[in-house]
């Protein structure tokens, strides 16, 4: 029953803002509202005003599941088992609502995930999930590169993973005797960051064993709906699979 009101409540508050902030400007893909603007979700942000203010997304979570809807199987049978990383609240929505997906989200420290995990140390068998979702989190784990061979393992050989991070430098640049949360700040934008990463992100993936696709949101969402759903033609999701056995390989086997 309390389940119940806390779900019936946050859709009324849902609907309230829907109706506050309605307008023919702007587009919200995860709440599916219409806006007539977006707003700052903190005063220091720079850039054009990124968040939404029915369902709080960012860039990156409107993008996210845009791809996901329309340009991965995430929406498809069969069933399968999926791990959330550091879940946020607007995703968890559309994924528990998902029946054919047995949804595990998890975190070091989050209240709302359903359990406590330290990613280079997941408690689950070899190829236990068909899809993993991790965005925004690798650039606060000291050992990301473990934290990488962690999840190629946990996936299944036919499923895939979208590990996504920040890429604010041309190059990844780390330092870690740097743990003074001010030096952290001024380096890596955020004091618990511990790196920035530049598009080699993408090797570092590809290292640990994915084979890695990266796609840009100019490739999949024209520039009207991008200028509409407030989405930079450079922001991107890293799409990753466990490489395809060689047929050489298959025979020894």
């Amino acid at each position: 029953m309390g389940n119940f009101i806390h779900s019936l409540a946050w859709d009324l508050a849902t609907w309230g803002r829907k109706i506050r902030h309605y307008g023919r400007k702007h587009y919200c893909s995860l709440c599916n509202s219409h806006l007539s603007r977006f707003v700052k979700h903190h005063p220091s942000i720079t850039r054009p005003a990124p968040m939404c203010p029915v369902c709080f997304s960012l860039e990156r979570h409107r993008f996210s599941w845009t791809f996901l809807k329309h340009h991965s199987d995430l929406l498809k049978p069969p069933l399968r088992n999926m791990l959330h990383l550091a879940p946020e609240p607007q995703l968890i929505l559309k994924f528990n609502a998902l029946k054919h997906i047995r949804y595990v989200s998890a975190d070091l420290d989050s209240p709302i995930a359903m359990m406590k995990m330290d990613i280079t140390d997941i408690p689950f068998a070899d190829g236990e999930f068909g899809v993993i979702f991790c965005s925004h989190v690798l650039e606060h784990v000291d050992d990301d590169r473990t934290a990488m061979r962690e999840l190629l393992r946990v996936l299944d050989d036919k499923g895939w993973a979208l590990l996504d991070v920040p890429i604010t430098a041309e190059k990844t640049f780390e330092d870690p005797s740097v743990t003074d949360p001010d030096e952290r700040t001024r380096l890596f934008g955020q004091p618990d960051h511990v790196r920035r990463y530049g598009p080699d992100f993408a090797d570092r993936l590809q290292e640990a064993g994915f084979e890695v696709k990266v796609i840009y949101a100019h490739t999949i969402i024209d520039e009207a709906m991008q200028i509409k759903m407030r989405v930079p033609a450079d922001e991107k999701v890293f799409y990753c699979t466990k490489p395809t056995p060689k047929a050489a390989d298959r025979e020894k086997t």
